[in-house]
């Protein structure tokens, strides 16, 4: 077997199921769980009609690249969203089985395994960042979200050694777990570090399309490259994916655009990696990247329950309205593991504990003390979750 097998830590949710184990409670009656992102709202009906139209799709092999009609359908939605010009979809666009695959498969494609390289991730992070980077066999490299400077990071702290050695920074924007939107000016600097130590820039976008002010849309990475003068995109790709945005994850739809010389080489790894999309995921794709009527329903939806979670929460947690992104991350009173136990143990509510998300970096785990909640579930559970919460910790004071 592959060794670097033996270097993966488990995931997140396995690390929560140990911890909950512990729980010698009798289970709560209803149990509410904001552990794990996964959206809970219904799929649109009119994908599902699509999808059912399109079976006699299963009859034929799809190609690698991507239907073309699909490739044209998500370039010209970069095109509306960023409201920048249409990326080539013959040479600048693949489509991809959900981005946790492209991701995954991108890095692998990306890193050369004798070179002893790094893959700067940020830290906390979504756990598929650090397990490609050690099955491509390169060193991950950990950024530390910085409160101050809203859960963003320090490019420049980074050493320069350590650039040196850098073939690829992941980057998710909006964040998990914070919600935080990159800005242009750390797109710059970011920018000018690719630029000077000819690294690839892997930017994970894949909730871009929850937030909370229609004038205010998180700048993605084309469009801030765009705006810096860098049409080519050079060293920059960006991941996408219907997930969230469409409610359908069990479709493992989404996208990797950018530069045009890393997507050729792409499309080679990709012709041996078997990961073409099926011509029936592919005619519902195009229906939801052509619609955004239920796009912004789905946002109508978070928005409501932000607005109804954070007065219940805020006088007794301190929590924030993220800028983007359908999770909360809340500061416990003390412990994170300890916190997330004893408030699934008091009330069924089941929160991830932030530490778990992270590694001890320079020092300390930026995860500490700290929770993810997911407000995925209904508005009226996510409520309810809120109204225990409270309690528990009015209980405690």
């Amino acid at each position: 077997m592959n060794p670097l097998l033996g270097n993966l830590h488990p995931y997140p949710f396995e690390k929560l199921r140990q911890l909950l184990a512990q729980n010698t409670a009798a289970p709560h009656s209803d149990p509410i769980s904001l552990s794990i992102g996964e959206p809970k709202h219904d799929t649109p009906p009119f994908i599902k009609e699509v999808l059912s139209a399109s079976l006699d799709g299963l009859a034929a092999y799809p190609p690698t690249k991507g239907d073309a009609a699909l490739r044209e359908t998500i370039a010209q939605w970069i095109a509306r969203r960023y409201d920048i010009p249409a990326p080539n979809p013959d040479t600048q666009i693949l489509p991809a089985l959900g981005s946790r695959e492209a991701l995954f498969s991108f890095t692998q494609a990306v890193i050369d395994p004798t070179a002893n390289a790094y893959v700067v991730c940020p830290n906390p992070f979504y756990q598929i960042y650090e397990g490609a980077a050690i099955l491509a066999g390169a060193q991950p490299y950990y950024i530390n979200a910085e409160a101050e400077r809203q859960f963003g990071y320090n490019w420049q702290a980074v050493p320069r050694d350590v650039w040196q050695r850098t073939r690829l920074v992941f980057v998710c924007s909006p964040g998990n777990p914070a919600g935080n939107v990159m800005t242009l000016d750390e797109w710059r600097t970011l920018f000018a570090l690719s630029e000077e130590f000819n690294f690839v820039i892997a930017a994970d976008e894949c909730y871009s399309e929850i937030y909370f002010n229609d004038t205010e849309k998180p700048l993605g990475g084309l469009q801030a490259a765009q705006k810096l003068g860098r049409d080519t995109y050079k060293n920059l790709v960006c991941f996408s994916s219907l997930s969230k945005r469409s409610n359908v994850p069990g479709l493992r739809s989404g996208f990797v655009a950018g530069d045009a010389d890393i997507m050729k080489a792409f499309l080679l790894y990709r012709t041996y990696h078997g990961s073409a999309m099926s011509a029936v995921v592919s005619q519902a794709s195009i229906a939801a990247w052509n619609d955004e009527q239920h796009v912004v329903e789905n946002r109508r939806l978070y928005r409501e329950k932000f607005d109804a979670v954070l007065p219940i929460l805020q006088p007794v947690l301190n929590v924030e309205k993220p800028q983007a992104g359908f999770y909360l991350w809340a500061a416990t009173p003390y412990s994170d593991t300890e916190f997330a136990l004893d408030l699934h143990t008091h009330t069924g509510v089941t929160v991830l504990p932030g530490s778990f998300l992270a590694r001890e970096a320079h020092g300390v785990n930026p995860g500490h003390n700290r929770v993810r909640m997911a407000l995925v579930a209904g508005k009226e559970q996510c409520i309810e979750a809120a109204h225990r919460i409270a309690a528990f910790l009015k209980q405690r004071a």
